[in-house]
């Protein structure tokens, strides 16, 4: 089913997150991960619309971005929303990990902990590299406090399958988990994996 994305908002603080009679009260998807993990070229890609803004500079990111996406388009679009995606800013970024951080108790955190419209959070891992400590403490938190969580490992179509299986296997023994959906920024069998469990939270 095509979903016709429109930007909502910004926020950089509690009082901007998007009110019930903005949403309607639809079902928040929230995307997070490190810095240059790939997060708004998926996004991007599941939308199939530039919507979340890609940059050069890792971290350029400092606010949350909330996307409606919508049955329909033009006269003929549904005026409440299916989904909202929640675009969160990256961390773990050496050059400016100190000042994301820094933000991240004044809006990011009570996102997370308080918002009730929150019914899934993605977190992006990069399949590229070794599992990350940054990573591990963020997927932590999502056990900890029972927030529904999905693992999905990017940058898929950049490794061989014999290669990408071993580090998909390294990354959930790394971080505990007993799934890891493997995705690329292209539309692959894994994004539209993605696509339908998303779906499934829209009821």
């Amino acid at each position: 089913m095509p979903l016709t994305p429109v930007f909502l908002l910004s926020a950089t603080d509690i009082a901007h997150f998007p009110s019930e009679a903005k949403t309607y009260g639809a079902p928040e998807i929230a995307f997070l991960g490190r810095s240059n993990v790939g997060k708004s070229s998926l996004i991007n890609s599941l939308l199939g619309s530039k919507q979340a803004h890609t940059s050069s500079t890792p971290g350029r990111t400092r606010a949350i971005n909330f996307f409606a996406l919508h049955e329909g388009a033009g006269d003929k679009m549904k005026q409440k929303p299916t989904l909202i995606f929640a675009d969160l800013p990256g961390y773990g970024y050496a050059k400016i990990s100190k000042s994301i951080s820094s933000e991240w108790p004044k809006f990011i955190e009570p996102y997370l902990a308080d918002r009730d419209a929150l019914a899934l959070c993605i977190c992006l891992v990069d399949t590229n590299i070794p599992p990350q400590p940054s990573d591990s403490q963020l997927i932590d938190y999502f056990k900890q406090t029972q927030r529904p969580y999905l693992v999905v490992g990017t940058k898929a179509d950049k490794l061989s399958n014999n290669v990408l299986a071993k580090s998909v296997a390294a990354l959930k023994r790394e971080h505990g988990v007993d799934e890891i959906l493997a995705v690329s920024a292209k539309t692959d069998a894994g994004t539209k994996a993605l696509w339908q469990r998303l779906m499934s939270v829209a009821g």
